[in-house]
């Protein structure tokens, strides 16, 4: 019957009746199925019959050379690609050996690697119980093509991810694979999921280990081993240079890449008017990450240990005196800082995007933090030293840091400007004074419209003119109404009235 399966006793019946003798339309019917189907059904079985044979239907294009050479050079060593092989038959006998035999050669080395070839690595799939792994990793993310006010913005991603459930935590990290950035990390994700893992796993990152080698048997940094015992993590790694032993993150790297830049195709941009605008980017898109794996991950919270009342250290300290020329210098970086300081001795806390720096406990000022692969390694305020050039003005023309005192283009062409029209020591003061009123409260932006209107114009910007502009702004003092007290409620509330 149409639609109805044949089954094995149908078909069973049918060649019972064919081997009777009984031609296709009469088996057929004794089956209950069509003539049509009986067609179908010995024309496979004639198919299943054929034989697949084993001789060869054309000469073999390595006659003479595969048993002689090319075995004996797989033997002596067996990871030769087929490629190689090839450039070297076509090297030893020129024009006899094309590119077409290129895939003959690569299903022989294949098959040779097969039966002869050395032990192949193993991977062993792991069943991690719940509570018992956290990871952490670095990836980077330049791919992104991530861009803060259109200035390309170099960076990492942090990620953390608990094995069994896949709960996650990621953060953009600007420097390297430092200390400071792995712990603020680990710490923030472990606050974020409420809870700590038994064990913290990470590859060989230079900020938990020594590298050593085999033979060291302490080859925790001190300062990881502080972090790890402060959580009450077991610190662990997988062995150097097998990045797949860190699977369960390194495939979610991919992952948590390709949703980022799914994202970032759907916002049609990846200009970001900030870093902190971007960091909540991609805190958003790790939080929709973790919506599916909820579930298990209320599972595996019963199984985590308990979080610590604080938490421990986030950044590596340095030592520095400030020099007199109002400015220190960390890794290799020259920081400003305010001429108050000179000759103080400060400590200095580097976490990943800044520095606090802090005489004894009290704290001083914090910084941006500048990596010292930049072109520009330095980082130099203007505000730090203006009150001190106000009374050197002269210092101005030949100061090693001159261009960072040009807080914006309209800044270097005044000065240009005015150093053209104006002779040395009266262009240098009339530029200070100029920058003086701009570090003054938030005045930077209208003093570069002003700057920008005389250059416009072709005006010669003058320090007085700026502050005119400030001049202007009065406090409005309110009027207030003076209320004369009525003596008669005084003396009643004293009992006077009495």
């Amino acid at each position: 019957m149409p639609g109805k399966k044949i089954n094995n006793y149908q078909i069973k019946l049918y060649m019972e009746n064919r081997q009777r003798g009984n031609n296709q339309k009469i088996s057929a019917a004794k089956a209950g199925f069509s003539e049509r189907s009986a067609r179908n059904i010995e024309t496979r079985a004639s198919q299943a019959k054929k034989t697949h044979h084993y001789w060869r239907t054309r000469s073999d294009p390595l006659k003479g050379v595969w048993e002689e050479e090319i075995v004996k050079l797989l033997e002596k060593n067996p990871k030769l690609e087929a490629k190689t092989l090839l450039e070297y038959l076509q090297e030893q006998y020129e024009g006899q050996y094309s590119d077409k035999i290129l895939r003959t050669l690569q299903r022989r080395v294949q098959k040779w690697k097969a039966l002869h070839g050395p032990e192949k690595e193993v991977i062993f799939r792991q069943d991690i119980p719940p509570g018992f792994q956290g990871i952490s990793d670095f990836t980077n993310a330049n791919e992104l093509a991530v861009t803060i006010n259109k200035e390309p913005l170099a960076h990492l991603i942090y990620h953390f991810r608990l094995s069994y459930s896949g709960m996650e935590y990621a953060q953009v990290v600007l420097g390297g694979e430092s200390f400071s950035a792995l712990s603020e990390g680990v710490q923030k994700a472990l606050w974020v999921i409420g809870g700590v893992p038994q064990t913290h796993r990470t590859d060989s990152l230079s900020a938990a280990y020594k590298n050593l080698g085999d033979k060291a048997k302490k080859d925790f940094t001190k300062d990881y081993l502080t972090l790890c015992e402060h959580y009450g993590m077991q610190p662990t790694r997988n062995n150097k240079g097998v990045s797949h032993e860190n699977g369960s993150i390194e495939s979610s790297h991919g992952h948590l890449k390709s949703k980022l830049k799914q994202a970032l195709m759907m916002r049609g941009s990846t200009d970001f008017e900030s870093l902190t605008v971007y960091r909540n980017f991609v805190q958003s898109i790790v939080e929709k990450r973790n919506r599916s794996v909820l579930k298990t991950f209320e599972e595996e919270k019963k199984f985590l240990k308990s979080l610590p009342d604080t938490k421990t250290f986030d950044f590596t300290e340095e030592r520095v005196k400030v020099s007199s020329c109002s400015t220190i210098t960390i890794k290799r970086v020259v920081y400003s800082v305010p001429s108050r300081l000179i000759g103080m001795t400060m400590k200095v806390h580097l976490y990943d995007d800044r520095l606090e720096c802090f005489i004894g406990g009290d704290f001083v000022i914090s910084l941006n933090r500048v990596r010292n692969h930049r072109k520009n390694k330095r980082c130099i305020n203007y505000k730090h030293v203006i009150g001190a050039l106000c009374q050197k003005p002269g210092a101005l023309r030949h100061y090693i840091f001159k261009e960072d005192l040009f807080p914006t283009f309209a800044f270097k062409q005044a000065w240009e400007y005015l150093n053209e029209r104006l002779d040395e020591r009266r262009a240098s003061i009339e530029y200070v004074n100029i920058l003086k009123e701009a570090s003054i409260g938030d005045r930077e932006r209208e003093v570069n419209h002003y700057l920008e209107e005389c250059l416009a114009n072709g005006q010669i910007p003058k320090a007085e003119e700026v502050r005119k502009l400030f001049s202007k702004e009065k406090i409005s003092i309110p009027c207030q109404q003076i209320l004369e007290g009525d003596l008669a409620q005084y003396d009643c509330l004293i009992g006077g009235s009495r």
